[in-house]
This record gives C-alpha cells, sequence and structure tokens, in this order.
C-alpha cells in the first residue's frame, strides 16, 4: 500500500501531467460543469513541520489569493452558496464557484477573511456548534499532537494491537497512518475512545483542542458583520453521520442549526457533512438535510457541479484546495475538472 506521501507525489506528477499536455483548457468545457464548490479547512502562514500528517487540511495566505486569482483568470464567477441552486437551473452563463469553509478556525478570521475581503469574495462558514462552544473532539488534531510527544504508539484498535515506535518524523507518520486508518475504519466510539487513550499517555488531555483552535461565538458574531460572510451547520459535534443511528445523526444536524441560529441571529439554509465521504454521508443524510429544509448539503466527495445535480441538491460534491499540492498546476487541474472527472470515471453524478 502507498504512503499517503507517495500518493501525493503521484497526484502532483498528474497534475504536472494535465497541465503540461494542455489538458486542464482544452477538455475544460466539458470536464468543469457549470461551476464548482470549493472547500477549504486552515489558512495560515506557518509552514508545516517534518511531520505534519494533516498539511493537507492547511494552505497559505498566499496560496488563497493565488486560488482566488485563478478563478477570476480563467472566467468564473465567485458567487454565495445561496446562489448556487438557480445557478444550476441556468442553461447560459460563465461558470461560478462557490467558496466554503469548514469545522470554523480562528484562522479563517485571521489569515482568510483579509484575502477574501481583497477579492470582493463572498464565503460560507460552516460551524460545528460544540467547537464554537469550545468543547466536542477535534480528533485528528489530538492523534497528531499525541504521536508528536510519544515514541511508540501503543493500542488496539478493530481487535487487533497495534505497537510501532514513533521516535522521528518518518516513523511518526506511519504510525499516524496506521491508527488512523484502523480507527476511521471502526466505531466513532471506539475512535474517540482509543485517541483519548493516546492523548493520555502523551499528557494531555483529550476535548481542549476546540477551545485553542475555533471561533467561538463572540469571535463569529463579530465575524458575521462582513456581509460577505454566510454561517452554515456543520453538525453539532462533527461524527461521521452514517456511522450513527437516524435518530442520533438527525438530532446532531438539527441542534446545531438551532444553536447557531440562536447565537449568530442569522439564517443557515446550508449543511456541511463532516468527514463527507461515502462511509459519513450516504443517501440517508441527503434524505434527512431534505427533509430538514436545509436550500443544499455539501459533500466532500470530489466533483464539479451539472445539470443534473439540480435534483440532487443535498448531496452536491465539492472541490478540496488540498495542502499538499499548492501548486499552479494543480490549481489549474482543479479548476478545469479534468483530474476529477477521470476520478469519478466519468461519471457527472457520485451520490450512491
Amino acid at each position: 500500500m502507498l504512503s499517503s506521501r507517495s500518493r501525493h507525489r503521484l497526484f502532483e506528477a498528474g497534475f504536472r501531467a494535465v497541465a503540461v499536455s494542455g489538458a486542464d483548457r482544452w477538455l475544460a468545457p466539458l470536464a468543469r460543469g457549470r461551476g464548482l464548490i470549493l472547500t477549504f479547512h486552515h489558512v495560515r502562514p506557518e509552514p508545516p513541520g517534518a511531520f505534519a500528517p494533516n498539511r493537507l487540511l492547511a494552505i497559505t495566505p498566499d496560496f488563497l489569493d493565488l486560488t482566488l486569482g485563478t478563478l477570476r483568470a480563467r472566467g468564473f464567477e465567485l458567487c454565495p452558496l445561496d446562489a448556487v441552486p438557480e445557478r444550476l437551473a441556468r442553461e447560459t452563463g460563465p461558470p461560478f464557484c462557490a467558496l466554503t469553509f469548514d469545522d470554523g478556525y480562528r484562522d479563517n478570521a485571521v489569515h482568510a477573511a483579509p484575502v477574501l475581503a481583497r477579492h470582493g469574495a463572498p464565503w460560507t462558514l460552516f460551524v460545528a456548534s460544540d467547537f464554537a462552544a469550545g468543547e466536542g473532539r477535534l480528533w485528528w488534531v489530538e492523534l497528531e499532537r499525541a504521536v508528536a510527544r510519544l515514541d511508540r504508539v501503543r493500542l488496539e484498535a478493530g481487535g487487533r494491537p497495534i505497537d510501532l515506535p514513533a521516535r522521528d518524523p518518518a516513523e511518526k507518520s506511519r504510525a499516524f497512518e496506521a491508527v488512523y486508518g484502523a480507527l476511521r475504519a471502526g466505531p466513532e466510539g471506539e475512535l474517540l475512545d482509543r485517541i483519548a487513550d493516546l492523548c493520555g499517555a502523551a499528557g494531555f488531555v483529550p476535548g481542549t483542542v476546540a477551545a485553542e483552535l475555533c471561533l467561538d461565538w463572540d469571535a463569529l458574531r463579530a465575524l458575521g458583520r462582513d456581509p460577505a460572510v454566510s454561517f452554515g451547520a456543520h453538525t453539532r459535534s462533527h461524527p461521521m453521520l452514517a456511522k450513527h443511528p437516524r435518530e442520533t445523526a438527525l438530532r446532531e444536524i438539527a441542534e446545531s442549526r438551532a444553536r447557531i441560529e440562536a447565537e449568530l441571529g442569522r439564517p443557515v439554509r446550508h449543511l456541511s457533512y463532516p468527514v463527507g465521504d461515502p462511509r459519513s454521508a450516504g443517501p440517508r443524510e441527503f434524505a434527512l438535510a431534505r427533509e430538514l429544509g436545509f436550500a443544499t448539503a455539501v459533500t466532500t466527495r470530489p466533483g464539479h457541479l451539472f445539470a443534473e445535480h439540480t435534483g440532487h441538491l443535498h448531496a452536491l460534491p465539492r472541490v478540496s484546495v488540498n495542502g499538499c499540492h499548492q501548486s499552479a498546476a494543480a490549481l489549474g487541474g482543479l479548476l478545469s475538472g479534468v483530474p476529477l472527472l477521470a476520478w469519478n470515471r466519468g461519471r457527472r453524478l457520485n451520490v450512491g
């Protein structure tokens, strides 16, 4: 099995091949559809360290600036998420792009907002209400921090022991990938419990990261004074919804929206499924979002938007701007839609 770093090297080589061949331009009219929704997480200037397994979730302000400039240069119109259903229904017009940021990180207000304002760009921040309250578990960050502190990683996942050295960045990366893969494949309760055990072994308390990294309600209210900013729901505690009973998923979504609306005094019309891949959100979750009256709901399934998506507004794909691929070639490929259509084996819809 390829390591994460090897996979990213292959992806970058593919992006370069698309750029050199010119396919990102001459195939774009077929592959880019009517538009796309971009996904971001962290925006911060600090370079990642040697051990940074979550680096894919962070881009620099300069790369955000390049992304917005490239969108304009390639003829995309920036539009709010509210406008996506209407723009999808249009048969003519330039391609559009909506900008979304997941989880509600403080660096979005500090480093992303000024760049977005310079470009006059509307954007949506998806808030996990527990994170805004300084609660909840950013378990992927906890796992990274625990492995960073430990020189050996020991736990049991799925009934199987994991016992790996973690003395240097290479060993830490291998240990992180092994634990992450094993725990993601199992129940979420086990994932949270085992990562809490690792946090204890590493000498810190789990559940404290949200207050450090995420915007609180006062900061969100201040950010919301900008009319270019809208807020969406990202559930209450950021669970992989498909792994939980229907009643739990319904409560997570509904309570998140109610809390955000009560705290911010703004309507919440859009939902982002946490994690958002097929193992985390599927047809049941799409139906819940529709039943709860959301105008749209977005996944992390990769892809551009086509006319067919007008019938699937609660299963919309997005294009992740990946911190491991902060290059003009990668950006051009993603905006063209060419590698994504290939990834989806030519399918415009991926809603099963």
